[in-house]
């Protein structure tokens, strides 16, 4: 066991680890990364506000208050509806201009800039004017793939161009407002100039706009990215570099947001048009069943580890466990430590893998309600659960099975670690009393 630990840990230092760091470094990966965190906050607002228009009760429900909160959102279905339609409905603006803003910085550029820039390329290829009036269809997850080309095109286009000083210069007299208006005249003309017959030539030979033909070329990706094995191996790559103590999770969700998010747009559609909700893997699948307390779903850990007999352990559980109720856990991580330690490692990457083919097929035969909504990664798993899927109460029993198979998965191995433990406690005790009656001797 010792070798094959060892000889799994030379490969993961020599092969996976410089790998992943590259990843993770990877300026599209970054940006990709912090654009959607920009956007973070207007997501989830926007899901707020669609989970309070559409209320968890049965449309024949005899309770005075539900009847009431019903009828008051479909009599001003309308206006309640804007919120949403302007945060989640128009995510793909944030995510573009935050995306340009975030790759502006590795080229020295203005953010802000960037950012306008692609807004404006964006627009040009995924909003359509028909009848005097702009098409919004690509604004939410339909059009996410495209934003993201989009912001990446534009933003190395305007560094290419200032690379090569390919601008218009004013004289230093002329204020500096006014000269970098100048400036941005030719980056604003390029992509003009490029994104916008490339549009009309792709329309006119497919019958689709850009948008269109990204999506339809994607199509088998977002499939693909929602079954049992890209979750299993979307969490084993997670899990494997978070041992190594790299953050997996930042590499995976930056993979995997364009995913989620379009999924998410498709799920929430479905539940205003009042259709069954076709997508499982979301990121609130993520949050909620793989990473309860933090990646590797170490709370359940953090409470078996405050009735250790071992002091080191019991002392770690005790800080451990309160931020772990809000997914933050490093105390346990390197408190225990669990990264790096080689009886936890079975653990460690089975617990969320276990739990996520429990969770796939609980959701799969309709057992468990699905993600509609977005929430704070911080929100305490049952509570998260349940607010992702409209407050439905089979999330919450779900996320408590996968903390009681949690406590099972890692009460052996945490025995096996504490044994080891109190073993050295003792050896210390008897070295340190040795030591002290030599002193008085």
């Amino acid at each position: 066991m010792s070798a094959l630990y060892s000889k799994l840990i030379s490969v993961i230092e020599s092969k996976i680890t410089p790998m992943a760091g590259a990843v993770g470094q990877q300026k599209y990966v970054t940006s990709i990364r912090d654009g959607f965190i920009l956007a973070l906050p207007f997501m989830i607002v926007g899901s707020f506000m669609l989970v309070f228009i559409f209320p968890p009760f049965s449309p024949d429900t005899n309770w005075g208050f539900a009847r009431a909160w019903l009828q008051f959102s479909l009599d001003h279905r309308e206006n309640l509806m804007l919120p949403f339609n302007f945060s989640m409905g128009i995510m793909t603006i944030f995510i573009s201009v935050g995306v340009a803003a975030s790759l502006a910085r590795h080229h020295g550029l203005d953010p802000l800039t960037s950012g306008m820039l692609s807004l404006m390329g964006f627009l040009l290829v995924a909003a359509p004017l028909k009848d005097g009036m702009v098409s919004t269809a690509y604004f939410s997850g339909q059009g996410i793939f495209t934003a993201l080309l989009v912001s990446i095109y534009t933003t190395e286009l305007y560094a290419f161009l200032r690379r090569n000083n390919i601008t218009i210069r004013l004289p230093p007299e002329v204020p500096t407002g006014v000269a970098r208006s100048f400036e941005i005249l030719i980056p604003v003309l390029a992509v003009v100039l490029t994104l916008h017959p490339l549009n009309l030539f792709i329309e006119a030979q497919l019958g689709m706009i850009i948008p269109e033909a990204i999506m339809s070329l994607v199509k088998p990706l977002v499939a693909a990215s929602d079954t049992l094995p890209a979750i299993l191996l979307s969490v084993l790559v997670c899990q494997i570099l978070w041992f190594a103590g790299i953050h997996g999770a930042l590499i995976v969700t930056g993979i995997m947001n364009p995913f989620w998010m379009a999924n998410l747009s498709v799920n929430q559609a479905a539940m205003a048009a009042g259709t069954a909700i076709p997508h499982i893997y979301v990121q609130g699948f993520w949050d909620h069943y793989l990473l309860i307390g933090g990646v590797g779903s170490t709370l359940p850990l953090a409470l078996l580890l405050m009735r250790s007999k071992a002091v080191h352990l019991r002392t770690i559980g005790r800080m451990g466990v309160v931020p772990g109720l809000f997914n933050i856990n490093e105390p346990i991580l390197f408190g225990a430590p669990v990264i790096m330690n080689p009886l936890f490692f079975i653990p460690f990457v089975l617990v969320p893998m276990v739990n996520a083919t429990l969770a796939w097929f609980a959701l799969d035969f309709g057992l468990v309600a699905r993600v509609v909504s977005m929430t704070p990664w911080t929100t305490p798993a049952p509570i998260g659960a349940s607010w992702a899927a409209n407050w439905a109460f089979s999330p919450v029993v779900m996320c408590l099975i996968c903390m009681v198979t949690a406590v099972v998965m890692y009460y052996p191995f945490l025995k096996a670690y504490e044994k080891q433990l109190l073993t050295k406690e003792s050896e210390e005790k008897s070295e340190t009393g040795r030591v002290g009656q030599s002193e008085t001797a």
